[in-house]
């Protein structure tokens, strides 16, 4: 059985905590591979309007460029609607049954998983594996793998901040990603915007 960690989210954009996360689990659990799912519409949340799919899957393919263990897999991407985990975890499975799938979360989700759609289905098709926050309960009745991980307080949302106001983004996402965003002006940056 091959072992194969998924690691998802809107990705908008990718930054160096999911490349973190990514890379410690992989290690920490000794797994073959991590593929980083982008979601196309989260249940849970409404995604900001400002960048297309298409963006997003093209930061995340440069942003994991040149590692062998790290692979997007765009397959929420391609079907409409809501992208509940439980569905497409039936899909992967059915497609990759010599695949064992270990579904990375953080501490904020590990307390919302009572909530997720059919998760007692879920619970079956994927192993947990949490990654430890601090200030988050890690309590829960799911059977849940935690993986430390160094704490590196970067977001998305944070990113898309700096970059309309022109700030740097240096050093919180990888070059390649930085350079896609100025040359596609997301994010509201304009021609005048830099890295450095």
């Amino acid at each position: 059985m091959k072992k194969v960690g998924i690691l998802g989210g809107t990705f908008d954009p990718p930054h160096y905590g999911h490349l973190l996360i990514a890379n410690e689990v992989l290690s920490a659990l000794k797994l073959d591979k991590i593929w980083f799912m982008p979601n196309h519409e989260p249940p849970h949340k409404k995604k900001p309007e400002s960048v297309k799919d298409e963006d997003r899957l093209r930061m995340l393919e440069l942003a994991i460029e040149g590692n062998s263990a790290f692979r997007v897999q765009p397959i929420e991407l391609e079907r409409n609607g809501p992208s509940y985990t439980v569905d497409t975890m039936k899909i992967l499975n059915a497609e990759y049954s010599d695949h064992q799938f270990f579904f990375i979360i953080g501490a904020d989700m590990i307390e919302y998983l009572p909530k997720w759609h059919d998760i007692d289905i879920l619970v079956n098709l994927v192993q947990f594996v949490g990654v430890e926050r601090p200030s988050y309960s890690h309590q829960t009745d799911y059977p849940v793998l935690y993986v430390d991980v160094p704490a590196i307080d970067v977001s998305s949302s944070m990113i898309r901040d700096r970059v309309k106001k022109g700030k740097s983004v240096r050093y919180l996402l990888p070059d390649p990603v930085i350079d896609y965003i100025e040359e596609k002006h997301l994010y509201g940056t304009s021609k005048s915007f830099r890295h450095s």
